[in-house]
């Protein structure tokens, strides 16, 4: 059984509040459930103390049996220190410029820095 420690969603139409829970990975997102390890209310400010709430001993338990966290739990767990704070692109792959946009880009960085360089000899 495949244990992932991810967000089930409740709260009502557009003020969404989400349970930590670790659940078997085929389950849905708001199913079964083997043990609820903590919350979190994205409405709260960021400094609010009961943004994220956990319960380190649990989720210690569950990552020693096995579980693992999804990218967004991972997250904000790592304000704690219960896990590694996961590496999160700023850009995705699938937004990036294409190959010939590329080329573009890096043919107009040298048309500056060959300018700039210029400028600086000629002074």
């Amino acid at each position: 059984m495949a244990l992932k420690i991810r967000l089930a969603r409740g709260g009502v139409r557009k003020h969404p509040f989400y349970r930590m829970v670790v659940a078997d990975s085929r389950n849905p997102r708001d199913g079964a459930f083997l043990e609820r390890v903590g919350s979190y209310d994205p409405f709260l400010s960021a400094d609010n103390p009961n943004r994220v709430v956990a319960n380190p001993e649990r989720i210690k338990y569950w990552f020693s049996v096995g579980a693992k966290a999804s990218n967004r739990v991972a997250l904000l767990l790592s304000k704690f220190a219960l896990c590694a704070k996961p590496v999160v692109s700023e850009t995705p792959q699938k937004s990036a410029p294409k190959k010939k946009a590329q080329e573009r880009l890096k043919i107009q960085q040298e048309a500056a820095a060959a300018a700039t360089s210029a400028t600086a000899a000629a002074e």
